[in-house]
């Protein structure tokens, strides 16, 4: 196991004054510590790291889920289950709603924060995936208090990489809303499985609130429903206007390559088209886009080829009217 201190700064500014105070050694971030304890149990360099507890961080910027106007900023401390159970950011974005209720266990749920999925940087984060599809934004605070905006798309460098500066900390996530999509109508909204399961752990849609037609959905193949890393995943969220025109498009997908991949071209061929009219080989060719982005690995859960097929299959699951399950 590797050999670690731990320093445990209270508000922002003792966190500024850890991460400088440690530019010459090396060191890590915790804050639900579900990833960090085991990779350090599993990993044993010989060098003794220091462990920048950020968990005792108090302030707003660093823990709260706000809304401005139809924006929202979460912040990096925010756990899986105050995102799951937050009313607003579930009506707004149901894609984020699926993912954070289907990560892990309801324990691990209450301690696993966002920014802990994001800057781990497995190609198969729950949260992660749902937030690339949501095309976010990164805020990330240096030790001389300079914030600097990254899409969170471009942040991902590839496995467990990220592009974070050693001064700076993930302070917060911006998502966009879907108001500059709007159409002022509720519609048929969000294409949602598994209902039952996810109100034992999170907040349900209401689709009664919604402003806009959207389709939106985190689609997570594993081996058992709790407790499991995807084998393939696939997060969308799409904003539609009132006669079923796709406005906006995001798409990613998750564990398929070596970091979480945003659909761009599976995006582009189809705003502008009607969400209720694809032919069987136009859903092929939105299928084949998607899967134009993987580049997965065989392993204990499941071969490359078969990470291969289920991604095809699910793509298309997304456009044709048939439910998913």
């Amino acid at each position: 196991m590797t050999e670690f201190d731990v320093i445990t700064p209270r508000n922002e500014n003792e966190l500024l004054d850890a991460i400088a105070a440690n530019q010459d050694a090396p060191f890590r971030f915790g804050a639900g510590f579900t990833d960090l304890v085991p990779e350090l149990k599993k990993n044993s360099n010989g060098a003794k790291i220091n462990v920048i507890n950020l968990a005792k961080v108090s302030g707003d910027s660093f823990k709260s889920i706000v809304r401005h106007g139809d924006d929202f900023i979460i912040g990096a401390l925010a756990t899986a289950a105050e995102v799951g159970a937050n009313k607003e950011l579930s009506d707004a974005f149901p894609v984020l709603n699926r993912a954070a209720v289907s990560l892990a266990s309801r324990q691990i749920r209450h301690v696993a924060t966002v920014g802990g999925n994001i800057c781990t940087a497995s190609p198969a984060g729950d949260i992660l995936t749902a937030l690339v599809a949501l095309d976010a934004e990164c805020e990330l605070l240096s030790t001389n208090k300079a914030i600097r905006l990254i899409p969170l798309k471009d942040f991902l460098l590839g496995v467990r990489k990220i592009a974070l500066n050693k001064n700076e900390v993930l302070r917060s996530i911006k998502l966009k809303g879907n108001s500059q999509y709007a159409t002022q109508k509720t519609g048929d909204v969000q294409h949602l499985s598994d209902v039952g399961h996810l109100q034992d752990f999170g907040h349900l849609p209401d689709v009664g609130h919604l402003k806009n037609n959207i389709r939106s959905d985190f689609i997570k193949i594993g081996t058992r429903k709790s407790m499991e890393c995807s084998v393939v995943s696939l997060a969308y969220h799409f904003c539609i206007d009132a006669n079923g025109t796709i406005l906006q498009a995001g798409i990613a997908i998750g564990s398929s390559a070596p970091t979480v991949m945003y659909a761009q071209s599976a995006c582009d061929f189809i705003i502008g088209k009607n969400i209720d009219s694809f032919t069987q080989e136009e859903i092929n060719e939105f299928a084949n886009k998607v899967l134009s982005y993987s580049n997965p690995i065989s392993d204990i859960r499941g071969s490359a080829w078969y990470r291969k097929r289920v991604l095809y299959n699910i793509s298309k699951s997304v456009l044709e009217k048939e439910e998913h399950f």
